[in-house]
């Protein structure tokens, strides 16, 4: 089967404190690797202001994951942040084989840039 790369950024609540977040993200985490997957990477961009408000809600603390995994999809991942009540949004993207490659997420290492 083969390895697919995502990006998925997730926008908690601006409330809520960091161990609950890191307790979702550890959900998250075992999920993937019940997956057959791994989290490439965690990045926490931390509180942003939202251009209009969400949910009644001015702010909310953003963090963007990368995965790699062998599932097609990541239907446990997004089912079980619908269901959390501290996360206001979140979205799973899947990227393009060669974008995965460019990021070293998948067999083949980095990409040269072109020149041009």
């Amino acid at each position: 089967m083969p390895t697919r790369a995502y990006e998925l950024m997730t926008i908690f609540e601006g409330a809520v404190e960091q161990p609950a977040i890191d307790a979702t993200l550890k959900k998250i985490d075992e999920l993937v690797v019940a997956g057959n997957g791994s989290i490439a990477s965690t990045d926490n961009w931390g509180k942003r202001r939202f251009a209009y408000q969400i949910d009644h809600k001015w702010e909310g603390t953003y963090v963007v994951q990368e995965i790699v995994t062998e599932a097609t999809e990541l239907n446990d991942v997004e089912r079980m942040l619908r269901l959390a009540d501290d996360v206001v949004r979140h979205k799973v993207l899947r990227l393009p084989d060669h974008e995965g490659r460019k990021r070293g997420l998948l067999e083949g290492g980095p990409v040269p840039a072109e020149a041009g």
